[in-house]
């Protein structure tokens, strides 16, 4: 029987790449094995479930699952924030604690940036802040008439359909509260097209299945501040009577103190997640995998979950002596609500030849119930 030494690995980040990796490691390797999750956040929600809130069918309160739970599966928790990460001394060191490791796997994620935005605070409201959410929803309930301008402030941003499907999901709100021919909804973005990284013909069919729904969108739009009521553009400005923003996203500044990544760029890593540190990985939102020179693997939970998986294999593999064979294939999807319990699917291989392969598929409740069941199975299996 093979023999294998007493060995730490620290996953840094809750999240879908970081349970993932996990539950991967842990079900492969024995209890001398030590794996523990680092996180400031004692919960995990899934993102989807945020427009889930928007739209009155979910609470955050029965949304939200400890992360402790994973203990009950062998894999540690430790619930703090990390405040250094030494490639040298292979430890992570948090407000309380220096831990050894000798595989790190780097899950932190992006964290949201409207400072960077002048105005924002002040004067719209965030769609991928929790606490936004039902301010957006109690907003929009309130509206009688006028204009829901909806932004994207920067990019890359994580789950590039989500914002879409919010629209969506709105447009079918104010339908049920009978404010619809009243309302206007404008979409912004900085982008030539809907959807970069699915290509023109996806973005395309999204485009009219947004102009079918009487959303309004215009590219090429870059927000460089937001006033009353008011947003400005590089070239141009609009009114708005609700601002719901997409606002930039930036890399956790830890990474950039301890020198995994310069600042405003994200942790450059191959298909096999590698870093240029030994057994330092990086899965998730966090990192970048180029597909060509000018496309990268877009920031969505379920590539974090394969990428997890990829790198959790791989460590399995080399702590058992064996040849390091995974991968990242880079398939993967989003479902995109649009209201009554109807969804789309956006599959997408990333890394098919000689192009990126997008499909949208049409609206259905099968696609719906897929989109519940995506939840509950991982839940199940992670938590």
């Amino acid at each position: 029987m093979l023999s294998i030494k007493p060995t730490n690995i620290l996953i840094l980040g809750g999240g879908f790449g970081g349970l993932a990796a996990a539950n991967e490691l842990r079900q492969n390797l024995p209890i001398n094995v030590k794996i523990s999750i680092i996180d400031k956040k004692d919960y995990f929600m899934m993102g989807l479930v945020k427009l889930w809130i928007l739209n009155g069918t979910r609470e955050f309160e029965f949304s939200k699952k400890p992360l402790k739970s994973i203990t009950t599966k062998g894999i540690d928790f430790i619930n703090e924030e990390i405040i250094k990460i030494d490639q040298k001394k292979k430890s992570v060191t948090t407000k309380s604690r220096e831990l050894s490791y000798d595989y790190l796997i780097i899950a932190l994620g992006v964290e949201l940036a409207p400072e960077q935005i002048n105005g924002l605070y002040e004067h719209g409201l965030i769609l991928y802040e929790i606490i936004d959410v039902p301010k957006i929803r109690e907003a929009i309930k309130k509206m009688k008439s006028g204009k829901i301008a909806m932004a994207i402030m920067g990019m890359p941003y994580k789950c590039p359909p989500a914002p879409y499907e919010a629209a969506l999901l709105i447009r079918s709100m104010l339908n049920d509260l009978g404010t619809n021919d009243s309302i206007q909804i404008d979409f912004y973005s900085p982008a030539p097209i809907t959807l970069p990284a699915a290509g023109p013909q996806v973005s395309e069919e999204l485009l009219q299945l947004l102009k079918s729904k009487n959303i309004n969108f215009h590219s090429l739009h870059k927000t460089v501040s937001v006033g009353k009521n008011i947003l400005h553009f590089e070239n141009s400005e609009t009114n708005f009577d609700l601002l719901i923003a997409i606002p930039p996203h930036r890399i956790p500044t830890i990474i950039v103190d301890s020198g995994l990544a310069q600042k405003g760029k994200f942790i450059p890593v191959d298909r096999t997640c590698k870093t240029n540190f030994e057994n330092v990985y990086a899965i998730g939102d966090v990192n970048e995998i180029m597909v060509t020179d000018k496309m990268a693997v877009p920031k969505a939970g379920i590539f974090a979950e394969g990428e997890g998986i990829t790198v959790a294999r791989n460590i399995i593999s080399k702590i058992r002596g064996e040849q390091e064979k995974a991968i990242f294939d880079g398939k993967g999807g989003c479902f995109v609500e649009m209201g009554k319990r109807v969804a789309g699917y956006l599959e997408v291989d990333m890394f098919a030849s000689p192009n990126p392969i997008t499909l949208l598929k049409q609206p259905s409740e099968q696609n719906f119930k897929d989109k519940e069941k995506f939840e509950k199975d991982r839940l199940d299996k992670w938590l």
